[in-house]
């Protein structure tokens, strides 16, 4: 999961390279600071010890840049920012965390799902978890359970096409 982590970071600071570049460079008053710290960065990402997923990866990137920043800044003695203008920087970056709204709703989604789940068939619901959460492959499942590949995935299929028809019932019906 790291690996994989690590992989979508690295795409986002290429994707985005400019983008947070130049954001970086409003904040630290920079441009040549801002492009070493996101080069920094980049260097950083392999050493990086994350351990899950990241919800709010530009975010994430940002703040490592800008801490980076901070400590070349303190590293040169040259620290042009007061502890005040560090605050200021740091409450610049977004929360990621998601706010009370989102989480009530996600909460709300997924004692919905629990619901559809337990009113599926044993063998679909158990497909469905076995494939969708699980990340098992289909020929791994059907041997597992001792049916055909086809039966697996027609199985999902019916399980999924449930899941979304009562899921967008439910948004309908909200909005």
């Amino acid at each position: 999961m790291a690996e994989d982590m690590l992989s979508q970071l690295r795409g986002i600071l290429v994707q985005r390279y400019e983008r947070i570049r130049h954001s970086l460079a409003l904040k630290l008053g920079s441009p040549d600071l801002a492009g070493d710290a996101l080069h920094e960065t980049w260097l950083r990402l392999e050493a990086a010890n994350i351990a899950g997923p990241v919800k709010n990866p530009q975010a994430y990137l940002t703040r490592m840049a800008v801490n980076l920043a901070i400590d070349v800044k303190r590293a040169e003695g040259h620290m042009l920012m007061s502890s005040d203008e560090v605050d200021a920087l740091m409450e610049m970056v977004p929360d990621p965390a998601p706010g009370p709204a989102k989480v009530a709703e996600d909460r709300a989604q997924l004692r919905e799902l629990q619901d559809i789940l337990s009113r599926m068939p044993a063998r679909r619901r158990e497909i469905l978890i076995l494939v969708r959460w699980e990340g098992w492959a289909h020929k791994d499942v059907a041997h597992h359970l001792g049916v055909s590949v086809r039966v697996v995935e027609h199985e999902l299929k019916a399980a999924q096409a449930l899941c979304a028809a009562r899921l967008s019932r439910r948004n309908g019906e909200a909005q």
